[in-house]
């Protein structure tokens, strides 16, 4: 079983869009939900950082089940949660 990766992230955010480019270059697949267009993913991404809209966070399910959430995670610790 492959691990999971959920990108919260905007239209207009330059760390999202270069998260992605680094993992779509890696092979690593996503999901991607903008909370602008999703209530629910933004009262997720606010109780993950402490009433902020910080993006991206990402939700990362390792083969293991291991749940994580990151916050403007690199390229190396997205790697590291889908390898726990």
């Amino acid at each position: 079983m492959a691990g999971t990766v959920t990108m919260y992230s905007t239209t207009w955010c330059g760390y999202c869009r270069r998260l992605k480019g680094q993992m779509d270059r890696e092979g690593i697949a996503y999901n991607e939900v903008n909370i602008e267009h999703d209530p629910d993913s933004a009262a997720f991404v606010e109780k993950a950082n402490g009433g902020n809209q910080t993006v991206p966070t990402l939700l990362i399910v390792s083969p293991s089940g291991t749940e994580s959430v990151m916050t403007n995670p690199s390229l190396a610790q997205v790697k590291q949660a889908l390898a726990a």
